[in-house]
């Protein structure tokens, strides 16, 4: 199932430059350069940049401790702009903060360059056995 999440989310991986740097089931780490073309017009990175990272971090690390029992899908993606950014890198580490049954409930920090908070993130996951229903 790790596998499988990596593949599907690898496209729009690629369009942020996320680099998966750590993973396992209790833990995900990406990395992502900020550059010019995810900047909104005041010349920061976009929210919308943020939201996806959390969205993202969140769904691999959940998808890997659900393993091959079934699938993820976010249902609530809550996140909080902490600290503007421009440039250089953002690293974002997602955690548990519940995992059972049905749902699962992960916690996103993403740091700059310096190691300061830049956005905070929550993502409920729904764990589903059934992908190909999806969006039908």
């Amino acid at each position: 199932m790790g596998a499988v999440a990596m593949e599907s989310a690898g496209n729009f991986q690629e369009v942020l430059g996320l680099e998966l740097v750590e993973s396992s089931g209790d833990k995900v780490v990406f990395t992502c350069p900020v550059k010019p073309h995810m900047h909104q017009p005041y010349g920061i990175l976009h929210g919308g940049v943020y939201c996806s990272i959390v969205e993202t971090a969140a769904s691999v690390a959940g998808a890997m401790w659900l393993g091959d029992k079934g699938y993820v899908v976010g249902v609530v993606n809550t996140t909080n702009f902490i600290r503007a950014t421009r440039d250089g890198t953002l690293t974002a580490t997602a955690t548990p903060l519940q995992r059972g049954r049905t749902q699962q409930l992960w916690q996103v920090e993403i740091v700059d360059d310096e190691g300061r908070l830049a956005a905070h993130g929550q993502v409920r996951l729904a764990n589903i056995t059934d992908a190909d229903k999806l969006g039908r």
